[in-house]
């Protein structure tokens, strides 16, 4: 049987917090999977005005109730006040990968 699995799109100032998070999620087993993509040019409101930063973009593999107690962590170690942190669920795909990333975050 498949288990639903989610995928979760982050942001962090650079990849060392990317990395830093990413491990910190998967020793946590709230993620079966970090991946790091990389540099991305980012234009936002904040604080009244458009801003301009580079950033790291990074995905975590896990299960739909595991992503609460995901949020959560990744806000208490990310250095912005509000994170990018928003979540997918995973719709199709490779049946074993899916039912991997359950067995990986225990849920």
């Amino acid at each position: 049987m498949a288990h639903t699995a989610n995928w979760v799109y982050m942001t962090a100032k650079d990849r060392e917090e990317a990395v830093m998070i990413g491990e910190k999620l998967v020793e946590a087993r709230l993620a079966a999977c970090i991946n790091i993509l990389g540099d991305i040019g980012s234009i936002f409101m904040w604080e009244g005005a458009v801003q301009q930063e580079t950033e790291v973009a990074f995905i975590a593999k896990t299960t739909a109730g595991r992503v609460p107690e995901l949020v959560e962590k990744v806000k208490s170690l990310h250095s912005y006040d509000e994170p990018c942190i928003v979540s997918l669920p995973i719709s199709n795909g490779s049946t074993d990968f899916i039912n991997w990333i359950s067995d990986s975050v225990g849920r």
